[in-house]
């Protein structure tokens, strides 16, 4: 996903083998005013290409103050050895996977998502973008 340089963030987060044994992998979040609602997030792994993944942006906005999702993907805070985490866990029918990432560098990202597109600000684009589709096809 391309998306402009301040609303992408690259990080490690720790893939949980189990609860004593962690595995780093990088991974980029990214975020469009284009695609509002989604967050995009890239893991590199030991493969050609990376592996992607989109939720909605207020899931991961949620899962940084209290657990949250239902379906494939689901997110909570937590503290690891004194350290605030945030835990998502990305369900597939191949497996499961628990990934954590520092809360602070995540929340300081999500900050800048909502700063370029605030909640609502989607909706009201939203309504706009059908009104100018609506205006534009009355005059072809």
């Amino acid at each position: 996903m391309e998306c402009p340089a301040e609303l992408c963030l690259d990080l490690v987060m720790d893939l949980l083998l189990s609860p004593e044994e962690a595995f780093p992998v990088p991974a980029r979040l990214g975020y469009s005013p284009d695609d509002p609602y989604a967050v995009h997030v890239a893991f590199h792994v030991d493969s050609t290409q990376p592996i992607g993944w989109f939720f909605a942006r207020d899931l991961l906005v949620q899962g940084l103050l209290r657990p949250t999702g239902l379906g494939d993907v689901r997110i909570w805070p937590a503290v690891v050895d004194g350290r605030r985490t945030v835990t998502l866990m990305l369900c597939s029918p191949e497996g499961d996977a628990f990934l954590q990432a520092p809360a602070a560098q995540l929340a300081a990202w999500v900050r800048r998502t909502l700063r370029a597109v605030p909640p609502g600000g989607a909706a009201e684009r939203d309504r706009v973008d059908r009104a100018l589709d609506a205006l534009f096809a009355a005059n072809a």
